[in-house]
């Protein structure tokens, strides 16, 4: 009788103990949305308060942030008996054998095994692959934190990963090393099981002199794993997440700092919230032809995956809309049009619903357009609401350009107008959002200011320049997004162009074609000189039949060559299939099959025909014309 109420008291020991256990296991595991975090505050929980030594493997399929496969029952097929139809039973199975990843370990024994908790014939991953799990000599393997390895399939490790049931694995059974068995004593082998789905296992063991583990241990075992599993689970979760949108956000943002014609360019971006790394600010450097450029930086107003969502589409819209060389004004009034539909309410319904309609639905974006010429040194801006340029002149201050300042995108109404700037060689331009200098410490007039002070001198390193920017406005807040381009402008060299005006006669086309020639051969590009003189009088042999007025001759050089044929006639040239008995109608097939790519685009008098060729590489021979011309027939 007097045993009782010690076997009872000692019962409620272990309960508190349990209890005590679990709480602090509440408290400390799931912190961070770091899987490896993760698995070492499991450890630290567990370690020295309820084993003296632990361990943690993940499936590296886990920690690539793919999904685990479940465990659970299976059917399987018996052998046909008799001819009779096959029988099925259920059978439990788990993730297939593979590769785990040690995450965590820790230890209270000073001579704890090295590679501890390794089980019979366990593997490292790359023993793994050159044997047949077979040899004795590979049996227990180091495993180091950071190291793969793979488990035995008849192991009770493997098994435990296998059905997902806690295996208590005692060193006189074998299942433990003898080098390990002569410090540890007993192991919990503890699948790591969240949504029915093993991620791991964790390992518990206890050494020599200890109390071995009992049936109540292998159930608290498993409610610690099963904690921690769920929260490793809730990080994977957010890591692949987080991966996606970091790919999404580098999908829709220039890859490094873009080249431009007689522009130097460097660009950063910080998100508002690190933790997500995505928002709705962007900046984008488009190719126009005539070796123009256009920037734009834009600001959609929210945070997050929607206001990226919604900047992406907008993106894209400015680059097609780029590409028709519409006027900066035309683009933000085409933009604005897209940015109303955006919201998935068509225009005609919000303007029924009037104040009805509901602003999350509405997506609402300010923009800064440009269009930078390198010959004539003039760039053309267009204001959607946006911030206004900063412009540095070679020894002078920043200056604020005054754009007019249009509308947000999104809310119509209001046409944009454009303003023509005349940039000197040089000069810095910057184009930027209001995270960079809207803050809640400050009004933006002062972070104007600041930004303005930071732009003292024009010559300095673009990379240079952007950085020290970031770094004295103190722009790690979080509060927005956060983009920045800086561009230095120098202007197309007088020498890399040639100019020529030509009479609307037949005998324009051979004069055409020599100063072509002659142009190239300055520039000591006579490998080009055959294909440039064909497409040259391809151009303006169709400016004479189905142009008006005057000719003009262009050729740029810059990273390519550039030829354009302008003249005054409105109609736009469209490339159409020849038949085989037709005698004309193939001089657009020959430009497109010898040139890099050929347009054509709106001028202030007419319509401008161009065609681009590459500066040609030491040791590759240029292109033959004579091959396209054969190929048209």
């Amino acid at each position: 009788m007097s045993d009782i109420p010690v076997e009872a008291a000692g019962k409620q020991d272990d309960v508190r103990r349990a209890l005590a256990l679990l709480n602090a296991a509440g408290a400390r595991i799931g912190n961070s949305l770091d899987l490896e975090t993760t698995a070492r505050e499991l450890l630290d929980v567990a370690v020295p308060q309820f084993c003296d030594l632990a361990s943690v493997d993940l499936y590296e399929s886990v920690l690539a942030g793919d999904e685990p496969r479940p465990v659970g029952p299976v059917y399987t097929e018996d052998e046909q008996e008799g001819g009779l139809p096959r029988r099925r039973r259920r059978g439990p199975v788990g993730p297939p054998r593979g590769e785990v990843r040690r995450v965590a370990f820790a230890s209270a024994v000073s001579d704890a095994p090295y590679g501890y908790g390794l089980g019979d014939e366990e593997t490292s991953a790359e023993s793994a692959k050159s044997a047949k799990d077979t040899d004795p000599a590979l049996a227990a393997q180091p495993a180091e934190v950071g190291s793969t390895h793979c488990y035995a399939d008849h192991s009770p490790y493997a098994t435990a990963l296998r059905t997902g049931r806690v295996q208590n694995v005692q060193s006189q059974d074998g299942g433990i090393p003898a080098q390990f068995g002569a410090v540890v004593q007993s192991t919990l082998a503890v699948p790591m099981v969240a949504r029915d789905r093993v991620l791991g296992l964790a390992q518990f063991s206890r050494a020599k002199g200890s109390e071995p583990f009992g049936e109540r241990d292998g159930a608290l075992a498993a409610e610690l794993a099963a904690r921690a599993a769920v929260c490793i689970d809730n990080a994977r979760l957010y890591r692949r997440e987080h991966e996606r949108a970091l790919i999404l956000q580098r999908s829709l943002l220039p890859p490094g700092d873009p080249e431009a014609a007689g522009l130097d360019i460097a660009c950063r971006y910080l998100p508002g919230n690190p933790a997500s790394e995505v928002g709705g600010d962007w900046f984008d450097v488009i190719e126009l032809p005539g070796h123009r450029t256009a920037i734009v930086v834009g600001d959609v107003m929210g945070r997050g995956l929607r206001s990226a969502v919604a900047m992406g589409e907008l993106r894209t819209a400015v680059r097609t809309l780029a590409l028709t060389d519409m006027e900066p004004a035309e683009v933000l009034g085409a933009l604005d049009e897209i940015a109303r539909g955006l919201g998935g309410t068509p225009h005609s319904q919000r303007s029924q619903r009037g104040s009805d309609t509901d602003l999350s639905e509405i997506y609402l974006a300010t923009c800064i357009y440009a269009v930078y010429d390198p010959v004539s040194r003039r760039c053309t801006f267009a204001n959607a609401g946006h911030l206004p340029p900063i412009l540095v002149e070679p020894s002078e201050p920043a200056l604020l350009l005054e754009v007019p300042k249009g509308v947000p995108l999104g809310v119509g109404g209001e046409p944009f107008e454009e303003i023509e700037v005349e940039l000197p060689d040089g000069a810095m331009l910057a184009l930027y959002t209001d995270g960079l200098v809207e803050s809640r410490d400050h009004p933006l007039d002062e972070g104007l200011d600041a930004f303005r002070a930071v732009l003292t001198d024009a010559s300095e390193p673009l990379e240079d320049t952007a950085d020290r920017v970031l770094r004295t406005l103190n722009v790690h807040h979080g509060e927005d997004d956060i983009a920045l381009l800086v561009a230095r402008v120098d202007g197309l060299d007088p020498s890399h162009v040639g100019d020529w005006s030509l009479p609307p006669e037949p005998r324009s086309v051979a004069r055409a074609r020599e100063l072509a020639r002659d142009q190239l051969a300055e520039w000591q590009l006579d490998a080009l000189g055959d294909t440039a003189e064909l497409l040259v009088s391809e151009l303006v042999t169709n400016a004479l039949r189905y142009g008006e007025g005057d000719i003009r001759l262009r050729l740029l050089l810059d990273r390519t060559l550039v030829c354009e044929v302008w003249d005054a006639g409105p109609v736009q040239p469209r490339r159409r299939r020849a038949h085989d008995t037709d005698e004309g109608g193939r001089g657009l097939q020959l430009v497109d099959l010898l040139s890099t790519g050929w347009g054509s685009r709106r001028t202030p008098s007419g319509k401008a025909v161009w065609f681009q060729l590459a500066r040609p590489r030491e040791g590759v021979p240029a292109k033959d014309p004579t091959e396209a011309l054969l190929s048209l027939f």
